[in-house]
């Protein structure tokens, strides 16, 4: 059961963390404005702003590696 929420929970990050680089490179994000409920309507704008924490990190660490080169 355990393994099964840690599963999810980085799932749940890795969907975060693509979304927040879909709207780096295009610009489209959500539309929160649709969802009805405002508590729920903050929650996953938290979770949206999460996800580019995790995209942002993902880039300097990337940019540090000898492993990866920027192209532009």
């Amino acid at each position: 059961m355990l393994g099964k929420l840690i599963h999810l929970g980085f799932d749940a990050l890795l969907i975060s963390a693509f979304l927040a680089g879909v709207k780096r490179t295009t610009g489209l994000t959500p539309a929160l404005s649709q969802v009805p409920n405002k508590d729920i309507r903050q929650l996953l704008r938290s979770y949206l702003e999460f996800g580019e924490y995790l995209f942002d990190f993902a880039v300097v660490i990337f940019g540090r590696s000898a492993s990866f080169e920027r192209k532009r």
